[in-house]
């Protein structure tokens, strides 16, 4: 092995651990508590939710007023399973087709 490309390697593998380290938990759910004392769970994908179902269903029922929390409206494009944003009639990417110069 080339002596120059040691350190390369253990740079390499020093960011590796500290991804690693960085993701901490691996993936499970989290037990905590906040500073108002309600016990909740964190989960791996950023969310979280009370541990008391009462508390969780009220919860639930505040985001659902929320127009982010309920997916596209009818008539706009996008939105995939929830994921990704909703384009209105009349937004220049609507209904825009292929971007493929060839194919138009």
């Amino acid at each position: 092995m080339n002596v120059t490309r040691i350190p390369l390697l253990l740079l390499a593998l020093l960011l590796m651990q500290g991804t690693a380290l960085a993701q901490g938990h691996g993936g499970e759910v989290l037990e905590a508590t906040t500073g108002a004392g309600d016990k909740v769970r964190l989960l791996p994908n950023g969310r979280w939710e009370f541990v008391d179902a009462k508390k969780a269903e009220a919860a639930r029922t505040v985001a659902q007023r929320y127009p982010e929390n309920q997916g596209c409206p009818q008539g706009m494009q996008g939105g995939i399973m929830g994921v990704g944003r909703c384009i209105a009639p009349g937004d220049k990417d609507y209904n825009r087709g292929t971007l493929n110069p060839a194919k138009r």
